[in-house]
């Protein structure tokens, strides 16, 4: 594919075009078109490049950091953070800035909702293509079922869901933000009491039908509750924007050829 495209050159470096290569299996694009996708490989390297350049002009020394349980920052990865740590300065907001977001708008700030849910489970390996579809047709079928008789849910439960809770009618008693996995609470969040979702939800147990037996929204929480917490956020944003600003002066000032960075954002950013 590189023959298509023209080098990567950053001030005088050429990124080998395996590099770039090996970076679109962090993109996407649309299907059929993997010049998208490698167009946005180059630009990201092309990022990382200038941040990495310049932090070897400033004598940054990389001191890589554990970054989760047994998982550790690249020498490049801490040599950017290094350099964005040094670079980009932003100083807390004021006490005045932070309950001035608050008062826009209380409700937001809540404490966690709790959920009351019940779940009809066809188990299947999502990564088995022939599996997954024959259980979606069979979750779709009690999709509908459940959604034309929503009393007999739990009998339906009973019968034919493949989880443990079955004996239970499908209950799973009450869950929090957290307790399940990420597309199982994305649903959730979408369900009001007594809603039942019309389309099964994937996760990597299989297919779920889920019914919301109850919600309890979260209590609006004092500004004293949540200040802590608006200001970091507040900072966040400002560091972010500072950031931007930042690899956009770096690229103003550099030779780019392979790459176009309207607009850019760093490669990673402080957590």
């Amino acid at each position: 594919m590189n023959a298509l495209f023209p080098d990567l050159v950053v001030n005088g470096e050429t990124v080998p075009s395996a590099r770039i290569a090996a970076e679109t299996q962090n993109h996407d694009g649309p299907k059929g078109k993997p010049g998208i996708v490698w167009r946005k490989a180059a630009n990201a390297l092309a990022v990382r490049t200038l941040l990495l350049q310049e932090a070897r002009k400033r004598g940054i020394e990389a001191q890589v950091q554990e970054v989760g349980p047994g998982r550790f920052e690249t020498d490049e990865e801490a040599l950017v953070r290094g350099l964005l740590e040094e670079a980009v300065i932003v100083s807390p907001p004021s006490e005045d800035s932070v309950r001035e977001e608050w008062e826009k708008d209380p409700s937001r700030f809540r404490s966690p909702p709790l959920w009351e849910v019940s779940h009809i489970l066809i188990a299947c390996d999502p990564k088995n293509e022939t599996l997954r579809q024959e259980a979606h047709a069979r979750a779709i079928d009690l999709a509908t079922q459940a959604l034309e008789n929503p009393k007999g849910f739990a009998d339906l439960a009973a019968r034919v869901s493949d989880c443990g809770s079955k004996s239970s009618g499908g209950a799973l008693g009450q869950l929090s933000p957290g307790d399940t996995v990420p597309e199982f609470e994305a649903a959730l969040r979408d369900l009001t009491e007594g809603g039942i979702t019309e389309a099964p939800v994937l996760t990597r147990y299989g297919w779920h039908i889920i019914r919301m037996d109850a919600v309890a929204e979260g209590a609006v929480l004092p500004y004293d509750a949540v200040k802590q917490k608006i200001s970091d956020a507040i900072e966040k944003a400002s560091w972010a924007r500072a950031a931007k600003e930042f690899v956009q002066s770096l690229v103003a000032s550099a030779e780019i050829s392979g790459a176009d960075l309207r607009p850019v954002m760093p490669t990673k950013a402080r957590s």
